[in-house]
């Protein structure tokens, strides 16, 4: 009967402690597997807020670009100072130009002055050569006249060597843009002729015309270097 007993107790007590570790082990897998969904949970959850902050990130940078492109570029105001001094550098830019600018105009204007100076004198003092050179043949001519002069006797020949001087003196004036005034039966004009005396005349065609010229005028390319003195009819 003990035996009995004891033997089932002891049954009693083996059934106990396996029961005991199928509570162990099942609970022990249940916290494992409940563990494991935390980690997971866990692990979905920081997956979903990187997406959410990866998106979020993005968006943020969509609304800064988009601020950046719409908004425009807005400058300070600058102050009434700084205006001034704006104004007042622009200012003395333009003046600088403009003193630059002048100065260069006085410069060219004084070499400009002292180049026409240069010239006028040169052309004051050289201004006959072309005149000169060409007279000088008349001269040649003279000369030549008065040595035969002296050694003939016909005064026909001397008279027609000294008119043929004369005629050769009259064209190189008329080439340098000499002309005598005319004279003959003109009425009187002051802007060529000088009256020296007046004549009583019985003719009246000839009252106020010139009767007489006591000294030929001339004109240089057309302007009067020396009147024509005349006589006068009344």
């Amino acid at each position: 009967m003990d035996s009995k007993e004891k033997r089932t107790t002891t049954s009693s007590d083996e059934k106990c402690t396996e029961a005991k570790e199928t509570v162990q082990q099942d609970t022990a897998q249940d916290n494992s597997q409940q563990q494991n969904a935390s980690e997971a949970d866990k692990k979905t959850y920081e997956e979903t807020e990187c997406h959410h902050s990866e998106d979020k990130s993005s968006e943020n940078k969509k609304e800064d670009s988009v601020e950046e492109d719409h908004v425009p570029d807005e400058k300070e105001p600058l102050t009434k100072e700084e205006e001034l001094t704006k104004q007042l550098e622009s200012v003395q830019k333009e003046l600088d130009e403009e003193k630059d600018r002048y100065l260069r105009l006085a410069a060219e204007f004084d070499n400009y002055r002292r180049r026409t100076m240069k010239e006028k004198t040169e052309l004051i003092l050289n201004g006959s050569e072309k005149c000169i050179n060409s007279i000088l043949p008349v001269l040649d001519d003279l000369e030549r006249a008065l040595s035969n002069m002296q050694n003939t006797e016909d005064i026909k020949a001397i008279s027609e060597g000294v008119e043929l001087i004369y005629n050769k003196f009259i064209q190189i004036l008329a080439t340098l843009g000499v002309k005598e005034i005319e004279t003959s039966d003109k009425v009187l004009d002051t802007d060529y002729h000088e009256a020296i005396a007046l004549v009583p005349v019985q003719d009246e065609n000839q009252k106020g015309k010139i009767i007489d010229c006591t000294q030929k005028g001339y004109t240089l390319n057309e302007k009067v270097i020396r009147h024509a003195k005349v006589v006068i009819g009344q």
